[in-house]
C-alpha cells in the first residue's frame, strides 16, 4: 500500500513559550516532496517513520530508520526543523538546538485510516 501524505502540511509553533528554539523563522507551509522517504523510494528501501522537514518538504525517514534520510537531509542543507507526519503525531524537532517543540495542527497531516509506515508508533525521535 502507498501512504498517503496530506499536500498541505501547515502546523503552527507557539513562539511565545520560553526556552523555544530560535530557528522557527524557517517554518514555511510546506508541500510533501514524496509519497514516503524520497531518498529511500529513490533506491527501493524501507523506512519506520517519517519527517518532513519544515522549510521546503523533503520527506526523510526517522533516525531510527536505516539510512536516516531526515537528518542526512538537515546535514546536507541546514533546514533546521522537522515535523512527523505519522498519524496522530503533531511535534516538531529541531536539530540545530536537539529540542523536541510541540505543536498545534492546523490542518490535517494524513488521510484517516492510511499509514505512512507498517511498524507501529515511534515516540518523539527525531
Amino acid at each position: 500500500m502507498t501512504a498517503r501524505i496530506s499536500t498541505t502540511m501547515l502546523v503552527r509553533f507557539e513562539p511565545d513559550q520560553p526556552g523555544l528554539c530560535t530557528h522557527l523563522d524557517a517554518v514555511k507551509p510546506v508541500n510533501p516532496s514524496a509519497p514516503g522517504c524520497e531518498d529511500c523510494l529513490s533506491i527501493g528501501m524501507v523506512w519506520l517513520h517519517l519527517r518532513i522537514c519544515m522549510t521546503c518538504g523533503h520527506v526523510g525517514c526517522c533516525d531510527r530508520s536505516r539510512n536516516r534520510h531526515a537528518r542526512a537531509h538537515h546535514e546536507r542543507t541546514g533546514h533546521a526543523i522537522v515535523r512527523s507526519i505519522e498519524i496522530g503525531e503533531s511535534w516538531a524537532w529541531c536539530y540545530l538546538d536537539d529540542q523536541l517543540l510541540p505543536a498545534r495542527q492546523t490542518q490535517p497531516s494524513t488521510s484517516p485510516g492510511n499509514n505512512t509506515s507498517g511498524t507501529g508508533k515511534e515516540t518523539r525521535s527525531p
